[in-house]
């Protein structure tokens, strides 16, 4: 029949709205579906760590770049 959606409150900083919002135009996205997708995919992080408490120890590390040298001949 479609999908439900449920509207959330929560209070932050200013400076992380602002933050978010211009995240959020750079991706062409509106505030409310950029907050969607990173509690989305928080919730996956956290059920894969298992704790908010573990989760908050973790990194995200980076992919290295690896380029290639051409030789020239």
């Amino acid at each position: 029949m479609g999908e439900w959606k449920a509207s959330v409150t929560m209070r932050i900083k200013p400076a992380l709205r602002v933050e978010l919002v211009e995240f959020a135009a750079r991706e062409q996205r509106s505030l409310g579906n950029i907050g969607a997708i990173l509690l989305e995919w928080g919730l996956e992080q956290l059920k894969l760590a298992g704790s908010t408490e573990r989760l908050m120890k973790s990194t995200i590390r980076r992919k290295s770049i690896r380029t290639k040298r051409t030789e020239q001949f």
